[in-house]
């Protein structure tokens, strides 16, 4: 292995061990399974929190409330995967205080092997069993078993669905999400949805608007399930770049005394080799030697070159042998996730993501760049979890520099900068959360701990943008970074007031039509400044705060709306890559972003005409070869218009022409 080199972290959260969200109260709830089962009345529960927050202990409560308390007659809980059913087997619960236990007969669990015709069928059965009041099954399952059953068939049941992102607002595709729509609108079911991703990769909503406003939603954030930890005090997330293969450069980041969860490239992405089984070969001849491998588990003992330790490896990369992938399956899940010293390393591919439970892991190294900002949270997620002498857990990314001498420069830029953006992203979601206020002229009072208030600030006036604010402010935020025309204006293409003033509000528009142009500012604002106030670095000198805006310090009781309005949020971005790559990488970078530069629009162009104005006073027309994205954008924007202007004129001389014959 080669020395190693410490990635170029974007976020380094500090956490303050609170122990809040793990403790439990008298009836063995923590602080998030308070907060939803403060909530079990509503018909339809929307639960958004984190991996390990207990949200398959939440559903239990809640449900059985429903059943003993509320009149319901049967549970049916749906997972993505059959390795997942797990965290819904029978639990005690009873000796923590609640009042019953939650009981799963095995042939009611029907995550355990066998044919989907024969689970059907026993999903049938248990509908028609009077006696019967739990199961649990994968959304295939209940998938097939609705093709043969009416909506009305889920009268009074409670349906639950983890992992909830996995349905979609696009019924012509997604079944899972027409079944969910039918069942709403055909049955008096109840519906608890839980989800600890926040986003969907590929930018379609899980709900259409108007089902969305049919759930009460529950959302525990990041920030309050990792200060409340016992054990986790840090988490990094960062970058390392590389040139050439990936198997040459993985031992530069990759800590052999770090339990560490390693997923390798898509067969199909420019960072695979394109033989999966070479690339796991590559990868355990840079740790060492192979001593042996375990014939019931499939552990791989290996010799390590550095010191001569044994390292334990479960590879499950390799599908050939399916059985042998099955019992390293359950040995990490039965042991592995209980004995720290059961696995060192863990190798994969398109598994170890969601669900997966091994308490352990404090580094996921991932290679190449994800499309999905779901993906990100899921492996990320499953460093997060708490675990006694786990201090510090920490995300990397091995990304490929692009190399001017390949033709796949565009698409290697654009995977650097949403691979940057998404980590921003994150930050935004692991941060603290704040209240902004309006501050008034005579508004001496001492701010309060979480409360920051902003001269100019618009407050939200409608219980619609309150509510998109403290639900889906994350979501939004995805959008917005996801959107191809943002992701190259937060490379600093575009000045920051026309990112936050033009492209930000176009975003919210499209994403929330049926708010009026007063209620898109305030969200506008709620948007940069909570993320200008997460990206910016705070210093407290006595008993002042000072915020860094534009290479300064300001005192964060004389912050206002039209300073933060001059800052792009996301321009850390840019500078983290700068200093993370050669300089003639970061020409690369430069040249292709100029070359795909962001498209001008009138709306763009008619608001930045004051300020092209008004620069032009100070410093002479623009010039569009100037080395300042600023002035050169200024220039760009000006051709623009004239261009416009005499587009207006030949047209007008046109009809002028007409008029006259």
């Amino acid at each position: 292995m080669n020395a190693i080199k410490k990635p170029v972290n974007i976020v380094d959260v500090t956490y303050a061990r609170t122990k809040a969200s793990v403790n439990i109260d008298s009836m063995g709830m923590r602080e998030m399974q308070q907060r939803v089962f403060a909530k079990r009345d509503a018909q339809h529960l929307l639960v958004k929190a984190p991996p390990a927050s207990g949200k398959s202990r939440a559903l239990m409560f809640v449900a059985l409330d429903k059943l003993y308390n509320q009149g319901r007659k049967k549970v049916i809980v749906a997972v993505p995967e059959r390795s997942i059913g797990a965290s819904f087997s029978s639990t005690n619960l009873t000796k923590f205080g609640f009042f019953t236990d939650w009981d799963v007969k095995p042939k009611h669990n029907l995550c355990d092997p066998g044919s989907s015709q024969g689970k059907v069928g026993a999903f049938i059965d248990f509908l028609n069993d009077s006696s019967a009041t739990t199961l649990v099954c994968t959304h295939a399952t209940l998938r097939f078993a609705f093709e043969k059953l009416a909506p009305a068939a889920f009268d009074g049941t409670v349906l639950a669905i983890d992992e909830f992102h996995h349905v979609s607002a696009d019924t012509e595709t997604n079944r899972l999400g027409a079944l969910l729509r039918e069942v709403m609108n055909g049955s008096d079911v109840h519906i608890v949805a839980m989800t600890g991703s926040y986003f969907r990769g590929d930018s379609v909503p899980v709900l259409s608007a108007e089902d969305e406003a049919r759930f009460t939603p529950v959302t525990f954030n990041y920030y309050d399930q990792l200060n409340g930890y016992e054990y986790l005090h840090s988490l990094g997330i960062g970058h390392h770049f590389y040139q050439g293969r990936y198997t040459d450069a993985i031992g530069e980041v990759f800590d052999l005394d770090k339990k560490t969860i390693v997923h390798i490239p898509n067969v199909n992405s420019g960072e695979s080799t394109k033989d999966k089984i070479e690339e796991v070969g590559f990868i355990i001849d840079s740790i060492g030697h192979v001593e042996s491998t375990h014939p019931d588990t499939g552990i791989i003992s290996i010799r390590r070159n550095d010191n001569g330790e044994i390292l334990l490896l479960a590879d499950l990369v390799d599908d050939t042998d399916q059985k042998k992938r099955a019992d390293t399956l359950h040995y990490l899940s039965t042991v592995a996730s209980k004995d720290r010293d059961a696995v060192d390393v863990i190798l994969a591919l398109g598994m170890a993501k969601e669900g997966f439970d091994w308490p352990f892991a404090e580094h996921a190294l991932t290679v190449g760049y994800r499309a999905s900002l779901t993906e990100v949270i899921q492996i990320i997620g499953r460093v997060t979890r708490d675990s006694a002498g786990k201090e510090h857990a920490q995300f990397t990314n091995l990304i490929a520099e692009p190399d001017a001498s390949q033709g796949e420069v565009k698409v290697s830029v654009n995977n650097m900068l949403k691979a940057i953006t998404a980590s921003l992203l994150m930050e935004q979601v692991l941060a603290q959360n704040f209240t902004f206020k309006t501050k008034r002229t005579g508004d001496d009072d001492a701010q309060a701990p979480g409360v920051i208030k902003i001269k100019g600030f618009k407050e939200p006036s409608t219980e619609r943008v309150k509510q998109i604010i403290e639900t889906d402010l994350n979501d939004l935020k995805a959008t917005i970074l996801q959107d191809d025309t943002f992701a190259k204006a937060a490379a600093g293409s575009v000045d920051p007031e026309t990112t936050n003033k033009v492209l930000i509000p176009k975003i919210i528009r499209e994403r929330y039509p049926e708010l009026d142009e007063s209620q898109v500012e305030e969200l506008r604002q709620q948007v940069v400044v909570d993320s200008v106030i997460k990206n910016s670095e705070v210093r407290e000198v006595g008993d002042k705060r000072f915020i860094k805006m534009a290479e300064k310090f300001v005192n964060i009781d004389d912050i206002n709306i039209n300073l933060i309005d001059s800052v792009n949020p996301f321009q850390r971005a840019f500078e983290v890559l700068s200093k993370s790559v050669t300089p003639s990488v970061l020409r690369i970078i430069q040249d292709s972003i100029t070359a795909t530069r962001v498209e001008i629009t009138e709306e763009e162009a008619l608001a930045a005409w004051p300020k092209i104005q008004q620069w032009a006073k100070l410093n002479g027309r623009p010039n569009v070869r100037s080395e300042d994205p600023t002035e050169k954008r200024y220039a760009e924007v000006l051709l623009f218009l004239q261009r416009k202007k005499q587009e207006r004129a030949a047209a007008q001389r046109a009809t002028e022409m007409v008029d006259e014959e």
